[in-house]
């Protein structure tokens, strides 16, 4: 990444990085490259492709020209060296760890984890001898108490799905460096403009670009970035060996043209959402809100210094618990009922019975996530609109059971 680029704002960044119309028959927007395969000039040509020595692309597994602008363009985003697409963000995660973990090696998660990489860590590794340990890293002095020198990954989510938590990034990263491990930041939620946790001391970033950077709901994709020796590393040991979790050129296409437009979305995310807390929190119903942007939120302080804005995702409980939580979700209309999230549609979901069904009530219980949570994703409707909706959910969750409940 140039001087000159590096000085360049995040959406010129977004829209500009890495092509010129130029080299492309001034065409404006970049061509969508389909070929699964490219030719080679002679035998020596194709010899010093496979051998490392030449740049170039000779397989779509491998690199792309279309993948290779979106990967080049996140990483001027996040401020990383390289990196490297992948057909979902479970691709990006499992190809990541399958190329820095080996037998005997252990990994440390924080307890709150979206319900598919969890899954991965505490029942995939184990299948091969990888020691996973579970812990709070809202507290990094836990990192000491279990970190070794087999310690590989330290690896966490923040803000955390689906509750919210936050990691202090620069002091987990301190601590876990002192033992040489790779601290993994998974940054879907925030995403590189609200948060950018390589300059915080992270080595690798993950994005499940299924989600803000796509930002349509039409995709499933993923991502890394970090050093341009860990993202050729995975590329051709994780990704082309381990997983073949290749993205398609149209989906890097539909994501390059929602990065054009991520900073207008996501401050309307966060303005949207800051509203609907605030609705939220003074609602007889609910219990609590859990969104960085409120002041009674416990990590208020850490989400003031570590993020630009407190993003467009926010976990609730109401009073009730549980039976309250579903008829609330029965009762919206305008409010979509559905996983995923960072979509221009307000999104709401029970991950105790939708995204983290992979935990066991007992984990849930201990590892904050509750019966009767709520995650939303505020949308891009009228707020007026969302903020209608929302209401006439909550308030058919009073009717006779409100003295019971309140």
């Amino acid at each position: 990444m140039s001087k000159s680029t590096r000085s360049r704002g995040f959406a010129t960044r977004a829209i500009h990085e890495g092509y010129d119309p130029a080299d492309h028959d001034y065409a404006l927007v970049p061509p969508v490259h389909f070929s699964s395969t490219f030719t080679f000039e002679d035998a020596q040509h194709g010899g010093d492709l496979f051998a490392g020595v030449r740049d170039g692309h000779f397989y779509s597994r491998i690199s792309n020209p279309t993948l290779d602008l979106l990967e080049r363009r996140l990483a001027a985003l996040e401020g990383a060296e390289a990196g490297l697409v992948t057909a979902s963000g479970m691709g990006a995660i499992t190809a990541t760890f399958w190329t820095f973990i080996e037998p005997g090696a252990e990994v440390v998660m924080d307890e709150t984890l979206y319900g598919c990489t969890f899954a991965f860590l505490r029942s995939g590794l184990a299948k091969f001898g990888i020691k996973v340990t579970p812990v709070d890293l809202r507290e990094p002095e836990n990192l000491e108490k279990v970190l070794t020198d087999q310690t590989r990954i330290v690896y966490f989510e923040t803000p955390a799905n689906p509750n919210m938590r936050l990691v202090d990034i620069a002091r987990v990263s301190e601590i876990a460096h002192t033992k040489g491990a790779r601290v993994i930041v998974d940054n879907t939620y925030a995403t590189p403009y609200l948060q950018n946790p390589l300059a915080l001391g992270a080595d690798l970033v993950i994005h499940s670009a299924t989600k803000y950077l796509g930002g349509h709901g039409d995709l499933v994709a993923g991502a890394v970035v970090g050093s341009a020796e860990d993202i050729q590393r995975i590329r051709l040991e994780g990704l082309k060996d381990m997983t073949g979790a290749v993205m398609s050129p149209f989906s890097a296409m539909l994501i390059m043209r929602g990065l054009k437009t991520l900073e207008l979305r996501m401050d309307r995310h966060v303005k949207a959402a800051k509203v609907i807390a605030d609705m939220l929190e003074a609602h007889p119903m609910v219990e609590r809100v859990s969104y960085p942007g409120l002041e009674s939120y416990p990590q208020y302080a850490l989400a003031q210094a570590q993020m630009a804005q407190p993003g467009g995702m926010m976990a609730f409980e109401l009073k009730g618990g549980m039976l309250m939580g579903r008829k609330f979700i029965d009762s919206v209309s305008l409010v979509q009922r559905a996983v995923s999230l960072g979509d221009p549609e307000t999104l709401v979901q029970h991950p105790a019975t939708m995204t983290h069904s992979a935990y066991t009530p007992e984990e849930r219980a201990r590892h904050g996530i509750s019966d009767g949570l709520i995650r939303l994703s505020a949308g891009l409707e009228t707020i007026e609109d969302i903020l209608e909706d929302l209401t006439r959910a909550l308030d058919a969750c009073k009717g006779p059971r409100l003295s019971q409940v309140s």
